[in-house]
């Protein structure tokens, strides 16, 4: 048996731990204070990183590959806001009784093992590590080579800390990209897969594993300025939008401008002082990731709302409107895991959202969409209470009656 297939089990016994007996709340309060308190560490574990990428990375790529004392800030914070969460693990989402004594549960549930591969930003491991300990997951991690020494530190504190209850196993680094692909083949142990980098990468794994794939594989969000916005809110939130940090998923690339906008050239100034290059008229359904950003004008709603179907990813678009009919059509109409009015696209996040931390962003249309939080790492299971009934006293000619009643939960 391959040390990765060992791997995948030793993750499968944490897991069915972790899922039961552990008490995950108190882990993920040592968790956070342990990363706290070996911040040095992992600091200069991330300067070697950085050292290193110095001259081969682009620096959109290097700027995610910074963990420092903001980061860990964010980390820490997210951490301590899903332990403050009610365990989610085996609550109960719905109760039918089916007949007299015969109950039906619907149950939240863990889903396994969950195969995590990201690139370049080391501050997605401890994020998905605290999310899989809240919802009772395990979870194999596959970083970026670039990020080796940092996710090696972050790891091992979190490593350490689950040892002292047993389940050390629930959060494991894979090292090689040998080992990704025997991974991708263990459809057996392995339930989730989570691809979290660029969109050569995610499609890459989708097109090579029968598991499941949970993610997006590009992030090409739009800004439509309506005929109707107004013009400080669309200065604001057109530049926020793609200049407050433009290296991450939910920067918008694409700004789409009503015709009959009266404010578009103090729209477009405040973006070039910014330090955003606009490409007018061109490149459209580029993922730029940097302070590049098309420009396209449009003749109505219905126009912008085709563009956005054209050429975005379903990630998260906005309008700028004081039109309630023109948002309404926009937020109905717009196909995409986040839809918003007067608002920037960097809202799109698990932490703002009130989730915690986030194992990224899908643009699924099954299980989970959106910020995938602790929600998007459970599923559900039925659990059924009798009292020796049986399936033959509700066929034939004297059949008994089901009752399908729902039960009001607490």
């Amino acid at each position: 048996m391959s040390e990765t297939r060992q791997q995948a089990e030793r993750a499968r016994h944490a897991f069915l731990r972790l899922s039961t007996t552990a008490d995950r709340t108190r882990i993920l309060h040592e968790v956070a204070e342990a990363l706290t308190d070996r911040a040095s560490g992992i600091f200069e574990a991330n300067r070697r990183d950085l050292d290193a990428a110095r001259e081969t990375l682009a620096a959109p790529l290097y700027k995610r590959l910074v963990f420092d004392e903001a980061k860990l800030k964010d980390v820490v914070d997210g951490i301590r806001q899903i332990a403050a969460m009610e365990d989610p693990v085996g609550r109960v989402i719905e109760e039918t009784e089916l007949d007299e004594g015969l109950i039906l549960r619907k149950v939240r549930t863990p889903i396994g093992v969950i195969a995590m591969i990201f690139e370049s930003r080391p501050d997605a491991a401890p994020q998905i590590a605290s999310l899989a300990i809240r919802t009772g997951n395990a979870v194999l991690l596959k970083g970026g080579r670039e990020a080796a020494h940092t996710n090696s530190a972050l790891a091992g504190v979190i490593r350490n800390v689950l040892a002292g209850h047993g389940v050390e196993d629930a959060v494991q680094i894979v090292a090689t990209r040998e080992e990704v692909s025997e991974l991708l083949e263990m459809d057996d142990l392995i339930s989730l897969v989570i691809p979290r980098g660029s969109n050569e990468m995610v499609r890459s794994i989708q097109e090579r594993t029968r598991i499941p794939v949970l993610g997006h594989a590009d992030g090409i969000c739009h800004v439509y300025i309506d005929a109707a916005a107004d013009i400080e809110k669309a200065v604001r939130i057109a530049v926020d939008s793609k200049a407050q940090y433009p290296a991450v998923c939910n920067a918008a690339e694409t700004l789409l401008i009503h015709r009959d906008f009266k404010g578009a050239d103090r729209v477009l100034d405040a973006l070039r002082k910014a330090g955003v290059e606009l490409r007018i008229e061109r490149d459209f359904g580029q993922e730029f990731l940097d302070y590049i950003m098309s420009v396209h004008t449009v003749d109505s709603i219905d126009q912008a709302i085709a563009h956005i179907h054209r050429y975005g990813s379903g990630h998260t678009d906005a309008i700028v409107t004081e039109n309630e009919s023109s948002a309404r059509q926009f937020l109905d109409e717009v196909d995409s895991a986040g839809v918003f009015w007067n608002a920037s696209t960097r809202f799109a996040d698990g932490f703002r959202y009130g989730l915690g931390a986030e194992v990224g962003i899908s643009t699924n249309k099954t299980h989970a969409r959106g910020p995938v939080g602790v929600e998007g790492l459970l599923i559900y299971k039925y659990q059924l209470f009798g009292h020796g009934h049986t399936v033959a006293t509700y066929t034939g000619e004297h059949a008994r009656k089901f009752t399908h009643k729902k039960q009001s939960r607490p």
